[in-house]
């Protein structure tokens, strides 16, 4: 992975991971009964933001890729369910609107780092799949 591109990662990810841990911990310890599925499911983005930072510092690859996947399910999901079944969520999460009121990076993030990791991933595995001769020239794998 590019190490610009890893560090712009972790950057944005440890951000949207502080920004909506102080969000859910405020929500969670002062007004849960009020509305228990947006301040939970925002405690759990929360906890995923700071996960995939982490998996993306440590370089957990399979990690990072599982955890944007699920944090893109959620946003979509969470985004669908705020149009469809607005009486779910009483009050915002950081998914509600699709992110939209975190200038819709939630939806936009998940995204880029896929592309990223997966771009990696693929780079990663022709390298490991080529094979180097006595002469050193490299030939594909037939498997």
């Amino acid at each position: 992975m590019n190490p610009i591109g890893r560090i712009l990662l972790i950057v944005a990810y440890a951000v949207l991971g502080l920004a909506a841990t102080g969000r859910s911990v405020v929500q969670i310890t002062t007004k849960l009964d009020q509305a228990p599925l947006p301040y939970l499911v925002s405690g759990a983005s929360a906890l995923l933001y700071v996960v995939i930072a982490v998996a993306l510092w440590r370089g957990w690859r399979r990690v990072a890729i599982v955890g944007t996947a699920l944090e893109l399910a959620g946003v979509l999901i969470v985004g669908t369910l705020g149009y469809v079944a607005p009486e779910l969520w009483p009050d915002e999460t950081v998914w509600t609107g699709y992110g939209s009121a975190y200038g819709w990076v939630p939806l936009a993030l998940p995204v880029i780092a896929l592309v990223v990791l997966l771009r990696g991933r693929s780079s990663a595995d022709a390298v490991a799949g080529g094979v180097v001769s006595a002469g050193g020239d490299e030939s594909s794998s037939d498997a």
